[in-house]
């Protein structure tokens, strides 16, 4: 399956979302820093399963009807930044949505996240992905589990590689850098983690007219069992 991540630089790409997802024949599009009003309930062959609506700059999530079918759709608070506390642009940061595939007769966890930005530190963002994942596994207790958006988590990933591994979770760099609008912060900023999938590629596709350039996981579902996380 392909499941495409997408920072839309505070709705600006939002007419981009539906060629984008035709033209990459995408499954699951999981979206940031959108608006919810603005959103269309089908995009071709996606429909909308879930959006934030008291978020400034939101999250939504689209999956193709014909493979997969929702559960449950959840969104959540994560600890707040400084930045949230005072311009309050996100009081969700995290879309988790249980999805049976009906292609492989299972069910697994996708998600869509948003760190908070560059004035916090990495180890609030950490927090907030520790926080995000455990919410997760409640939502599917001992489920395969994907979590693509925008980290903003520019340096020092050696560490929270290590921290994912030791927690049963494992860390995707896409080929190509997604963020390259100020030469201090240039790098990998969208990413995924996962549990329970095998990832086959995760590719940075084409520049729009957002600050972050999309990218592609391309993933399946593992047959080994899915280990419980610390």
């Amino acid at each position: 399956m392909k499941i495409v991540s997408y920072n839309l630089r505070k709705n600006r790409a939002v007419s981009e979302i539906g060629e984008l997802a035709d033209a990459h024949g995408v499954d699951i599009l999981c979206l940031q820093e959108a608006e919810a009003v603005a959103l269309p309930a089908h995009l071709g062959h996606l429909s909308l399963v879930h959006a934030t609506e008291r978020n400034r700059l939101g999250l939504a999530m689209y999956v193709r009807d014909e493979r997969f079918r929702a559960h449950a759709a959840h969104t959540f608070q994560l600890k707040k930044s400084l930045h949230d506390r005072l311009l309050a642009p996100a009081h969700e940061r995290l879309l988790g949505v249980r999805l049976h595939d009906r292609e492989t007769s299972r069910d697994f966890v996708a998600a869509s996240f948003h760190a908070a930005p560059l004035t916090a530190l990495n180890s609030l963002r950490r927090h907030q992905i520790h926080t995000a994942l455990g919410e997760l596994r409640q939502l599917g207790p001992g489920l395969p589990a994907l979590m693509v958006g925008d980290y903003n988590y520019p340096v020092f990933k050696g560490r929270l590689d290590l921290e994912m591994r030791d927690h049963g979770y494992e860390l995707s760099l896409s080929d190509k850098r997604t963020y390259t609008r100020y030469k201090m912060f240039r790098g990998h900023f969208d990413f995924a983690t996962s549990s329970g999938l095998d990832i086959e590629s995760v590719r940075t596709l084409q520049r729009g007219t957002s600050d972050h350039l999309p990218i592609m996981v391309s993933a399946s579902l593992s047959t080994e069992r899915v280990p419980l996380a610390v």
